[in-house]
């Protein structure tokens, strides 16, 4: 039986098969990570309604803040971290999906796939993250 970490790295292989190329030009342009954030918000904003797909916002709201406190200065995490975050929230804007958006939940499906992979592989970054935006408050 294939373990969730492998299955997470294969999605994930996936995923950088797909947008790779394009993760590595957004991650060196801090406009373009910028813009990428904005229309993440935007997508958000949308789905802000849908309860059924609450459980894919709430790491993509946290990836948004680490990658601003990241550009900002504030509290910096690895540059492999912040490629796999900039690979989710592509993913997450992308038309092309495995599973077209327009199907409601299920099409939400791989985007949540993706981001919950993710999202465990960068855990501890993001516990560590966690802890220390606590300590902002």
């Amino acid at each position: 039986m294939e373990t969730y970490t492998n299955k997470s790295t294969g999605i994930i292989d996936k995923a950088k098969a797909l947008f790779g190329k394009q993760v590595d030009v957004i991650i060196q342009q801090e406009q373009k990570v910028v813009d990428l954030l904005q229309k993440v918000g935007q997508k958000l904003a949308k789905l802000a309604e849908n309860p059924r797909v609450k459980m894919l916002t709430e790491p993509v709201k946290i990836f948004i803040r680490m990658i601003k406190a990241h550009f900002s200065g504030e509290h910096k995490i690895a540059f492999s971290t912040l490629g796999l975050i900039v690979l989710a929230m592509v993913y997450f804007l992308s038309p092309v999906d495995l599973i077209p958006d327009f199907l409601g939940f299920f099409g939400f499906a791989d985007d949540l796939s993706i981001v919950l992979a993710v999202y465990a592989k960068v855990k501890d970054e993001v516990d560590n993250f966690l802890d220390w935006e606590k300590t902002r408050i």
